[in-house]
């Protein structure tokens, strides 16, 4: 099988010519957060792909509890459909949503069902952590998995087991918060960073043209809202997430082994290293050979093995010397002048780093 190695470099630009990025983009609000729901639910009118009820009795306990709630006596009756499926419903509950509006939720089978194309779910109440209900979903399933069995094939396309429902359901329960009330509010930095957390806090000074923000550390920005003439907390926030700031971050060189992706920014550093690096190649063939017995001769064909083995060392590339302090489009510029292909750089960066020359965060996926 020939596998495709893809190498990704992203060059972020100098400090000088950074992107400013909203406020809004950079950090949390703190209460400002959705909420996580859970139901347990049905879904029925499958085209015979549902669960198997003798291996998952569950199902078969939901459906009877359905059916009793809409007055179907089912007492001691065995059910045995093939288009009904035990599934969880999944959804997040936006912050301040009110009652009335709707949310789309995810669908996802428990049992043995093949899938839930076609699928439609039965009113299912959702639950958050403290157990209250907020919202109850219902409808058609959209799946973007497909499943087609013959009776000696079978082909699976996509994930058939699990699906979504845009706007399936419909907010029950408001999440008790008064924004208004708080006069302090805190920002989370979602990639915390002391410069960063210092540039935020002096455009929102300079904005308001008093000290309202202060920051407590690399995560945490604080807001004291009782400094300042606002009319309301929500008009604050909406004037401070709208500012612009240029973001720091830390040099990193992330690395996924699986695809064979590089990423790098520019801050990225090398001390002088020098690289040297080759391949060797093993190749095992099996070439299993008959022989026939001589003619009018009582023997028997055998089938004697044959086993041919090589070893190859490739000519490794020339030792290659990186400058003290090499910037990432140096060092990418030399690899790629040597040859070097992404999965071999990979190989090299690892090296780099663990022989400390590498200035950077080194992540491997």
């Amino acid at each position: 099988m020939r596998i495709l190695w893809i190498l990704i470099l992203i060059i972020f630009p100098s400090l000088t010519s950074a992107a400013a990025i909203r406020i809004k983009d950079l950090v949390d609000f703190d209460g400002v957060r959705g909420n996580d729901l859970v139901g347990y639910g049905l879904v029925v009118g499958l085209n015979g792909t549902g669960d198997g009820l003798r291996n998952t009795p569950f199902t078969e306990e939901i459906m009877s509890n359905v059916l009793e709630r809409l007055g179907v006596n089912v007492s001691g009756e065995q059910l045995r459909p093939k288009n009904v499926a035990a599934v969880f419903v999944t959804a997040t509950l936006p912050p301040f949503s009110r009652a009335g509006s709707q949310i789309d939720v995810t669908v996802s089978a428990i049992g043995d069902a093949k899938s839930l194309l076609g699928g439609t779910l039965v009113m299912t109440p959702l639950n958050a952590a403290d157990g209250e209900i907020y919202a109850v979903a219902q409808g058609t399933i959209l799946s973007g998995g497909v499943s087609v069995q013959g009776q000696a094939a079978s082909i699976v396309q996509g994930v058939p087991t699990s699906g979504s429902i845009p706007a399936g359901a419909r907010v029950e329960r408001e999440v008790a918060f008064d924004l208004s009330s708080l006069r302090t509010v805190r920002l989370a930095l979602k990639n915390p960073d002391f410069t960063t957390a210092g540039r935020i806090e002096k455009a929102i000074n300079r904005e308001f043209g008093a000290r309202i923000a202060t920051m407590n550390d690399s995560g945490t920005v604080t807001l004291d809202l009782a400094t300042a003439n606002i009319a309301s907390t929500a008009h604050a926030l909406g004037r401070i997430e709208n500012l612009d700031v240029e973001p720091e971050q830390r040099a990193r060189v992330v690395v996924d082994q699986r695809s064979g992706t590089i990423v790098m920014g520019e801050d990225v550093r090398i001390s002088r290293v020098a690289v040297s690096q080759g391949n060797l190649t093993l190749r095992v063939q099996e070439q299993p050979m008959a022989v026939q017995p001589n003619p009018f001769s009582r023997g028997d064909t055998v089938v004697v093995p044959r086993t041919g083995v090589s070893l190859e060392n490739e000519p490794g590339l020339k030792m290659a010397e990186v400058a003290e302090t090499s910037s990432l489009s140096d060092v990418v510029a030399g690899l790629n002048a040597l040859g070097v292909s992404p999965r071999d750089m990979i190989d090299i960066l690892k090296s780099i780093n663990s022989a400390g020359a590498l200035h950077a965060e080194f992540i491997v996926n």
